[in-house]
């Protein structure tokens, strides 16, 4: 990938719709709920004629560090450190609020390209919201909306505006193609064939178990940093995230899953969440994985 974004707001400002609207499927859990998206996760958008890998991020919550909130605030810090462009996202709906000031604040203080995005612009009276967004001091918003797709011209070229075109569109390599199927026809006939292993491909590790057993903390130790989001609190891995870890040369694709529970225990505000979307459902997506991946710890 050319860049790479990352998208930063307050809670329910709609970042993981853009998020799933650039990269063109739902692969961040959305919802009216605050707080369901708390680790960072990274994914490959496509914005036109733009190919960069963007970042979701939870949402602001002004908190002490040693507090949940706090904790994922550090992973959206990360995320900003690690981009070389910050969408700031902003409810043209709903207005402005004292967190979307104050990180409005925090992003002018760190000097790096930011595009200040105004979402749920399709909304009646987010006119208002639209205009009050000029006070925050990081150049004119851009009216989108993430849940209908509209707006996403200007944001392609408010990206490049940033970013300069030499940045947003280097010189392409040519790569040679590897992955070249190289199966003759009586190969092609037999129903029990079976390709052979290619090592060079990387290995994919699902990581299982139930609420607070440390799964995030061990992916972490093999990692060598605090990646994901750990705690004393049970259920904070919510949704499966995946993370590359390169092991003597190899490369293994580890997925974090959500712990695994008897679903009397659920809760009423998971079931909720789970008739809104399916796909929040936490044992539905470990299995998901556990089909794509070679093996399960």
């Amino acid at each position: 990938m050319n860049f790479t974004v990352a998208i930063v707001g307050r809670p329910n400002v709609g970042k993981s719709t853009l998020f799933n609207r650039l990269v063109g499927k739902k692969l961040a859990l959305v919802d009216d709920t605050p707080g369901v998206t708390r680790d960072r996760r990274p994914g490959d958008a496509k914005l036109v004629d733009l190919r960069f890998t963007i970042i979701d991020t939870a949402g602001l919550e002004q908190s002490g560090p040693e507090t949940l909130q706090g904790r994922m605030w550090l992973q959206t810090e990360a995320a900003i450190e690690e981009a070389d462009l910050t969408l700031f996202v902003v409810d043209a709906k709903y207005g402005l609020t004292p967190a979307d000031e104050t990180l409005g604040k925090m992003l002018r203080r760190r000097g790096k390209p930011v595009v200040l995005v105004a979402n749920k612009s399709e909304a009646k009276g987010s006119d208002g919201g639209y205009y009050d967004a000029f006070t925050l001091g990081l150049g004119e918003p851009v009216a989108i909306s993430a849940e209908h797709g509209q707006g996403m011209i200007d944001l392609r070229d408010a990206i490049v505006a940033a970013l300069g075109e030499d940045r947003a569109f280097p010189p392409e390599i040519d790569e040679p193609e590897t992955n070249v199927d190289l199966r003759g026809e009586e190969d092609l006939e037999d129903d029990d064939y079976e390709p052979e292993y290619d090592d060079t491909k990387p290995l994919r590790v699902a990581i299982i178990g139930r609420p607070n057993a440390g799964k995030s903390t061990l992916i972490n130790r093999f990692l060598g940093e605090d990646r994901l989001l750990t705690g004393p609190e049970a259920g904070i891995t919510r949704d499966s995230i995946s993370v590359e870890w390169d092991w003597r040369g190899r490369t293994i694709k580890m997925f974090d899953t959500a712990g695994m529970r008897k679903k009397a225990r659920a809760g009423k505000a998971r079931k909720a969440l789970r008739r809104r979307q399916p796909a929040f459902d936490p044992l539905c997506r470990i299995r998901r994985h556990r089909l794509r991946c070679d093996h399960s710890v």
